[in-house]
């Protein structure tokens, strides 16, 4: 039994080769060609020229080639050229390459994501740890329009759009732009608070509009912007701070959130108020964190 085992099994390799011989080049099977990864890929497609002289200007190659995977909502050429007069030659600037990053990373979503996988969410979260909002309906990021989907890559997934994403500025950078925050961008310079507002965060800021601060007793504003009560002042601000980026359905899900300061706010969902104040507008996005506006003042214990 055994030894006829071993006859049949030392014939197989002779009508094996036997059947090689017997077959030409053109039967035998082709293995695939590797693809690029998402750098070399938006190269290839020659429609990314300017994404591609952005990536390299804000040495992101690299990343762009590692493992990953990715996914990149890729503006095309023309997206860039419809940005305003010199936008691309000042982000191209050496002395613009932390901003250039802030928008390039928020065009990449960790991640391999198809057509399906990006149309089945409401919003996702990129790199620069901001989100962008999916339209399935119209088949959209953000304002973008998703043009050319599923282009892979080794490394990833390519959905070509037809517009350049623009994340939201920090959180001091946006109060400014409001312009209803005057006296809190004072009181955040005063208290030396700026550079951490500006910084990773995330934050959720309940932001007092300036006629919140104005209804406080009359020389309030003024006394706490004086170099002597900065304590007070520091610890005042930081009770309206709360850690991570929380929007207002995680704000109105829970009953307190606890402050940088240390205290705790009370949230009242059912009649929108944070301690005694009322929350006047909500989600206003920025590049780390989140503003809710408030009608007052909130002041610790």
């Amino acid at each position: 039994m055994n030894v006829s085992r071993r006859v049949r099994l030392s014939v197989l390799p002779l009508f094996l080769g036997a059947a090689l011989v017997g077959c030409g080049d053109d039967d035998l099977p082709v293995a695939p060609t590797p693809l690029p990864d998402i750098v070399d890929t938006a190269v290839d497609a020659g429609v990314f020229e300017t994404l591609v002289a952005a990536v390299t200007a804000a040495d992101l190659v690299a990343t762009l080639r590692s493992p990953g995977p990715f996914t990149v909502f890729a503006p095309t050429d023309e997206a860039f050229a419809a940005l305003p007069a010199g936008t691309m030659e000042f982000l191209l600037a050496p002395e613009n390459k932390d901003r250039l990053i802030e928008i390039l990373s928020y065009h990449v979503v960790p991640g391999r994501l198809f057509a399906d996988d990006v149309l089945a969410a409401d919003e996702l979260t990129t790199l620069l740890n901001q989100n962008v909002v999916i339209d399935a309906a119209n088949a959209q990021v953000n304002e973008a329009n998703i043009i050319n989907a599923d282009i892979e890559a080794s490394n990833g997934v390519v959905h070509a759009i037809d517009y350049v994403l623009i994340p939201q500025p920090d959180i001091v950078e946006t109060a400014i732009q409001l312009n209803t925050f005057q006296t809190l961008v004072a009181a955040l310079t005063a208290a030396d608070l700026v550079e951490t507002l500006k910084s990773t965060g995330p934050f959720t800021v309940f932001a007092p509009t300036d006629d919140a601060f104005a209804a406080l007793p009359q020389g309030t504003v003024e006394s706490l912007l004086l170099p002597e009560n900065r304590d007070q002042l520091v610890s005042i601000l930081t009770y309206h701070v709360v850690p991570g980026r929380l929007y207002a359905e995680s704000v109105l899900a829970t009953d307190e959130l606890t402050t940088v300061q240390g205290q705790a706010l009370e949230i009242d969902a059912s009649s929108g108020l944070v301690n005694q104040s009322a929350i006047l507008d909500v989600d206003i996005a920025a590049v780390n964190g989140v503003i809710h506006v408030i009608d007052s003042v909130l002041l610790p214990q």
